[in-house]
């Protein structure tokens, strides 16, 4: 290979490199515009006004006072509405995102309770409760020793004292 050619194939690699990047670029700045797009629509929403509810209907005539509107003929109607219709993409956007914080979250407990530290903490705490177990089966059976022997003692020495024969 000559010279030239080096410098031909090192300046195609790097005209390949410089395309990928701009791909790359081009492809975040379109989702960048998404996302922001999103936003806008979401703020829209948040800063629309907010329909207030009818007063309630009070008589005007003195002397009366009410409380609620229970005893009105007339019962008002409120058109609030409930909910606003979600485009499907904002859906689609809001379903994903949860999705992807919940993979994440149990990815992270699942790396973080399977670290080495976690299992040697685990290993270290089973260890130590077969230990502890295993010294109180051993003081309860010394003590159930002690108790039987004592009774058998006990049993030997009435059958001592009283004359067979």
């Amino acid at each position: 290979m000559t010279t030239e050619q080096v410098w031909m194939g090192a300046a195609a690699a790097v005209a390949l490199v410089a395309l990928a990047v701009s791909a790359l670029a081009l492809g975040r700045a379109r989702r960048a515009e998404a996302r922001a797009a999103a936003l806008a629509v979401r703020v829209g929403v948040l800063e629309s006004p907010v329909t207030t509810a009818p007063q309630p209907v009070v008589d005007d005539a003195p002397g009366t006072f009410v409380i609620t509107g229970m005893g009105a003929d007339e019962a008002p109607v409120f058109e609030v509405p409930v909910a606003r219709p979600v485009d499907g993409r904002l859906f689609a956007d809001i379903v994903a995102r949860e999705s992807v914080v919940m993979a994440a979250s149990w990815t992270h407990g699942l790396r973080r309770a399977l670290s080495p530290a976690s299992r040697n903490r685990i290993r270290f705490e089973v260890r130590q409760e077969t230990r502890r177990a295993t010294r109180q089966r051993r003081a309860e059976t010394k003590q159930a020793l002690r108790e039987f022997r004592a009774r058998e003692r006990a049993g030997l020495r009435r059958d001592v004292g009283e004359d067979v024969a």
